[in-house]
């Protein structure tokens, strides 16, 4: 199963494609898409055919995206949330179910702690994953992001199957 992650961000928005296979993971692929300083409206356009180009590249499965964390600025969190729109409207216009999970929930699949810190998310997913070197931190998240979503339907697979591995 292949899953898309995205960590969105209306400069920077990190993908990560993680592939499972048995009960083993891999990164496909994975970047941080500097969407530049023009305007705004471009940006988005720039996301949506960046994420739809990806997505239809890898023979994708899934996808899934983090939601909004709102910390203080509201300005910067509306902007966010345009840019998780436009992937979120990319992600379905390639026809894949979309996950979405908060940044504690990633946290905690990733790393095992919902407080855990970027360093920690990045170091984790360069061991889960084998990477010889540190993803740049956006693609790191959204690799976190994929790797949630596949523990996610793992679980969900379990819970159907009356506990057993799929």
């Amino acid at each position: 199963m292949r899953t898309l992650g995205i960590d969105p961000g209306s400069r920077v928005t990190g993908i990560g494609i993680v592939e499972q296979s048995g009960g083993r993971l891999r990164a496909l692929h994975y970047t941080a898409l500097r969407l530049g300083d023009g305007p705004f409206p471009e940006r988005l356009g720039h996301l949506f055919r960046e994420v739809r180009a990806v997505a239809g590249s890898y023979g994708v499965d899934a996808a899934a995206v983090e939601t909004v964390y709102v910390k203080r600025n509201v300005e910067s969190a509306l902007k966010l949330g345009q840019a998780r729109g436009a992937a979120i409207a990319a992600l379905v216009d390639a026809g894949l179910p979309v996950g979405e999970y908060t940044p504690a929930r990633i946290k905690e699949a990733v790393v095992g702690r919902g407080s855990a810190g970027k360093d920690q998310v990045g170091y984790m997913v360069q061991h889960l994953l084998g990477l010889r070197e540190a993803a740049p931190e956006d693609a790191a998240d959204a690799l976190g992001v994929a790797v949630c979503h596949l523990h996610h339907l793992q679980a969900e697979a379990r819970m159907a199957g009356g506990g057993r591995r799929p």
